[in-house]
């Protein structure tokens, strides 16, 4: 199983990068199966491809450096087109921040002219119900958690996983993985989310992507959302 999620992956990332067309902006995204677009639009630019790459994380600003992908910023210039994994995906509808990169991915892929979405089929459900990152204020972090619990949410402050203490993003803020069971209105709770003080950004991406990429072990499903 492990090996044809590793294949899903591969095949999803590099079916968006091949969407990339000579003279684009493309935003990189941060993840496992947003690596492998990097890692094929690398062999595109070493092959004459001309783009430029704007990272949203660390991790993915030195997979496009190792790949030998000219960079820029959102400073200097505007994406055509983003590619960028989830976390879960349910009629379009998306919860990202597994990688604690959420808040520079939304304003990168909602920026973006094209938002590409790369899956394995274990990210697809019915509708959504994991927990959704908020990105929040160190400073802020008691009343953003009893806010989240004012609205049905069961907040949990990440924590590393190979040193002592919380997650800290590359923005220096913490992350609350808030639990609400079964979202059954998305974009309500985004605009809620939304709406806190001391919340950074959240990991709900409503009405956000234009096609995903589904890979499987057979090959891969593009669909226009």
């Amino acid at each position: 199983m492990g090996e044809e999620i590793t294949v899903a992956k591969r095949r999803a990332g590099r079916s968006a990068a091949e969407a990339v067309e000579d003279g684009m902006v493309v935003g990189l995204g941060t993840g496992s199966t947003a690596a492998h677009a990097i890692c094929r639009l690398g062999e595109r630019v070493n092959a004459g491809l001309d783009i430029e790459g704007i990272p949203t994380s660390f991790q993915s600003r030195e997979l496009a450096r190792e790949a030998g992908i000219p960079l820029t910023s959102l400073d200097a210039a505007s994406p055509d087109v983003a590619i960028d994994g989830a976390d879960q995906v349910a009629d379009g509808q998306l919860i990202k921040g597994g990688g604690a990169a959420h808040a520079r991915e939304k304003v990168l892929d909602t920026a973006a002219d094209r938002f590409l979405v790369v899956i394995d089929p274990r990210k697809e459900a019915d509708a959504l119900n994991e927990a959704v990152p908020v990105e929040v204020l160190p400073s802020a972090r008691r009343p953003v958690a009893d806010a989240i619990t004012d609205l049905g949410g069961d907040p949990d402050l990440r924590a590393a996983e190979r040193k002592d203490g919380p997650v800290v993003t590359d923005n220096g803020n913490l992350v609350l993985d808030c639990a609400f069971g079964e979202i059954d209105d998305p974009a309500a709770l985004a605009a809620s989310l939304a709406a806190v003080p001391g919340a950074v950004a959240h990991g709900l991406f409503v009405d956000s992507p234009d096609e995903i990429h589904l890979g499987t072990a057979d090959g891969v499903e593009v669909r226009s959302v």
